[in-house]
């Protein structure tokens, strides 16, 4: 065969096309090509051999096993995720960490701090009802004593000032000195309840400037998220503190 016939024939030839796509089954997709079954028939082998991998794992699975996986993950559209605890945080300390800075809740804190060191030392850090009951403990050698022990005659002070923690003068000072101070029961009971006010108000400072060191926190470890360093969760978050993270070293230049 000469190569001018051979040339000839060759462009005689049809080139090849695929076929069109008929409307009748264009919803079921594309009309696959001939090479394209090789391709289908790898991907259905891949997915044969996977479920049968994953058969054999749940034939040799132990009923009683538990993870927290179980229960921390879902599947939505299809996808396997991970449920992401949700941090515990109260009404107010999600308003003032969305309206407030750092800068003036530390502020705020530091002035209830000054607040209650001036309470303190103008309270002297007296006993007041709700305070929690006080203790003062006297040691003895025989049971004797103990049944024979007077409190009023171990304190030198007269038994009607036996209750009192403060301001209780022993016997020589009365005899020397006469009593200072109101007497009256009415008075002394006014003033029991200014005490008792005054120590309500250092509780409720107290737990505010605790309030405001714990939002403070959380913002500073917010902010500290923004840092792309890898960490990981150590303990969540919680009312009452904020969550800890450890970061990985990373040398500073």
């Amino acid at each position: 065969m000469s190569a001018a016939f051979r040339k000839a024939a060759k462009a005689r030839q049809r080139p090849h096309r695929e076929r069109a796509q008929p409307a009748a089954r264009t919803k079921l997709g594309l009309l696959e090509k001939k090479k394209d079954y090789r391709l289908r028939a790898h991907d259905y082998h891949k997915k044969q051999n996977v479920l049968r991998a994953l058969q054999k794992k749940a034939l040799d699975k132990n009923p009683d096993e538990f993870y927290f996986k179980m229960i921390r993950s879902e599947v939505k559209d299809g996808v396997h995720v991970i449920k992401q605890p949700k941090d515990e945080i109260t009404p107010e300390q999600a308003k003032l960490m969305r309206t407030q800075d750092i800068k003036y809740i530390e502020m705020k804190r530091v002035a209830e701090a000054k607040k209650i060191e001036r309470l303190k030392a103008e309270l002297h850090l007296l006993d007041a009802a709700g305070s929690g009951a006080g203790r003062h403990l006297f040691f003895v050698d025989t049971e004797r004593e103990v049944r024979e022990f007077d409190i009023a005659a171990h304190l030198d002070t007269v038994p009607e000032l036996v209750d009192r923690v403060y301001n209780r003068p022993t016997i020589a000072t009365l005899q020397r000195e006469a009593v200072k101070g109101p007497t009256d029961p009415a008075h002394l009971k006014k003033l029991a309840q200014q005490r008792k006010n005054q120590y309500d108000l250092l509780r409720q400072r107290i737990e505010r400037e605790k309030a405001m060191f714990v939002i403070s926190q959380k913002i500073q470890t917010r902010k500290d998220l923004l840092d792309k360093t890898h960490k990981v969760k150590v303990k969540k978050e919680t009312t009452t503190g904020p969550a800890i993270y450890k970061f990985k070293f990373q040398r500073k230049r």
